[in-house]
């Protein structure tokens, strides 16, 4: 389970819906695993603003993972500029036997140079994406429900009477 899920759970006891304090769960005895995955800078830009920070620091706080700074960095922090990089730009190249075969279609080659990734971008895909709880439980803050995590799995499966 990775630790950006947590960002988006809550406690599903009906009681709990109404409770600030049941958002977010707090791992507890929680065996972590890293997983190796390649860095995808768009999702990042993308999933930035719907993250709740402050919540992420506590869970990270929580786990021991690197401190997250006290505010969220912005799309622009997590990439570096190129100095030297031209100005994005597409250009069309055609291939003059190709205008006449029409089964052919022309050749695009794009000039745009890949960002390159800054160290918080690296980061916070680390303790994003990277990370895992593979065993141990989730706690409301509000009623104490643990929900067991096996596997890497979250049991969010509740008895009848809690419904």
């Amino acid at each position: 389970m990775k630790l950006l899920t947590l960002n988006f759970l809550t406690c599903a006891i009906k009681t709990c819906k109404s409770s600030p304090a049941s958002f977010p769960l707090h791992p507890r005895d929680a065996e972590l695993e890293v997983v190796e995955a390649d860095l995808n800078l768009a999702f990042l830009k993308n999933i930035l603003p719907r993250l709740m920070w402050d919540e992420l620091r506590v869970i990270a706080s929580e786990l021991g993972l690197p401190a997250l700074p006290e505010t969220p960095p912005s799309k622009a922090d997590l990439s570096i500029p190129s100095p030297t990089a031209p100005a994005p730009a597409t250009t069309l190249q055609l291939d003059p036997e190709a205008i006449d075969a029409p089964e052919n279609p022309p050749v695009v080659e794009s000039d745009v140079e890949e960002e390159t990734p800054s160290q918080t971008a690296v980061d916070l895909h680390r303790i994003l994406l990277e990370t895992c709880i593979t065993e141990g439980k989730l706690v409301c803050g509000n009623c104490g429900h643990e929900y067991a995590v096996k596997e890497g799995v979250a049991n969010f499966l509740l008895p009848g009477h809690l419904v």
